[in-house]
């Protein structure tokens, strides 16, 4: 099966397969963002089978905290709990990536500094409640630019064997990125191209601290949604537009973060290929591409894999946490989250609590 072998990514790095734990939210870390045991236990129960697992998102900044119980990676005194979590991974036998990243506007208020969150421009996102963010200067700009930089070098003194710079979910790189939420017109605002330049730079300070303080080959991942519903929001041509520059910044892999892998656009009805065909074959052969999205079962997964280099497995792994074992033995495979976690698929309290008794959310993969 492809899914089973292995991959070198462009840093040098090998995965041992193609399947990877996807980064999902789970309310673990402590209110000052400290890893906790359960939160070690939850990420040892799935590694071992998956090439390599991808924590849930890790601020890094105060200013960027988006949710209760979120991984802090902003302070070097909480480097001593993410070494943790990287050895219970390594423990397993799987790669550990630290997605990193800032809420932006979707913080909530009472999470970041003086309830006061920031965005590339003074517009709220369009849900009910929302409060309209503080325009980040150019100042604060170079600073947060900067945290990546510094979070990724806590990564590598963690252990950690890469890091996900975490673009897309309608969180601070996308918000630049979009048209909706970016609305400036100094070097960090403007038409698609002037856009990206927040991203780029993230990039950069990540690759800077990369060469600076790591001894060894480290992966650098960028995950990206390519669409908006809002107007004006990231159509795909803007998306193809991106991943063709990301794809010549000499980093390791561009995850699509999708609903279904299969889906088309979401903005054109009349767009019938799927959107992850047209992000590779506007990429080619220069980046590997990871896909994700309502994949479940070892055929599906094959089938993902004749358009992309890997895939990368949540809902799936909360329900299976032995899939690719499982699979690489020719066991059957649960497709349903079972009433009662339990032991064998534990979830924790908080995460369970969340899919059972919030009905519009669901972790995202």
């Amino acid at each position: 099966m492809k899914l089973s072998q292995p991959l070198t990514l462009p840093s040098g790095v090998e995965f041992k397969n193609r399947v990877l734990m996807a980064p999902m939210t789970n309310f673990l870390s402590t209110d000052n963002g400290a890893v906790s045991l359960k939160e070690l236990d939850y990420y040892a129960r799935r590694a071992g089978g998956v090439g390599a697992v991808i924590t849930a998102c890790a601020n890094v900044n105060a200013q960027g905290k988006g949710f209760e119980g979120e991984i802090g990676a902003d302070r070097d005194e909480l480097i001593p709990g993410l070494r943790k979590l990287a050895a219970s991974i390594h423990e397993q036998g799987s790669k550990a990536i630290l997605q990193i990243y800032h809420g932006g506007r979707m913080c909530p208020p009472k999470l970041v500094p003086y309830n006061e969150t920031v965005s590339a421009s003074p517009v709220p996102p369009e849900r009910e409640g929302a409060v309209t963010p503080r325009e980040l200067t150019n100042e604060e700009i170079e600073q947060t630019i900067m945290d990546f930089g510094d979070t990724a070098r806590r990564a590598i003194e963690a252990g950690f064997d890469g890091v996900e710079i975490h673009g897309a979910n309608t969180y601070l790189l996308q918000q630049f990125f979009s048209p909706h939420s970016n609305r400036r017109e100094d070097q960090w605002g403007g038409y698609v191209r002037k856009r990206m330049n927040f991203p780029l730079a993230v990039i950069e300070s990540v690759k800077k601290a990369v060469k600076t303080h790591s001894d060894s080959p480290f992966v650098i991942g960028y995950r990206l949604s390519p669409e908006e519903r809002e107007e004006p929001g990231i159509a795909l041509e803007d998306t193809l537009q991106l991943v063709d520059v990301l794809a010549e910044q000499n980093i390791d892999y561009l995850h699509v973060s999708l609903a279904d892998f299969h889906q088309s656009s979401m903005r054109d009805k009349d767009s019938s290929p799927p959107v992850i065909k047209r992000i590779t074959e506007c990429i080619g052969d220069r980046i590997p591409v990871m896909g994700v999205g309502s994949l479940y079962t070892a055929g599906e997964v094959e089938d993902a894999l004749e358009t992309v280099s890997l895939v990368s497995l949540g809902r799936e792994l909360l329900i299976e946490p032995d899939w690719v074992q499982k699979v690489g033995s020719g066991e059957s495979v649960r497709t349903k989250m079972p009433k009662d976690p339990g032991e064998d698929v534990m979830i924790p309290e908080p995460m369970w609590t969340r899919i059972m008794n919030v009905p519009d959310w669901i972790p995202s993969e």
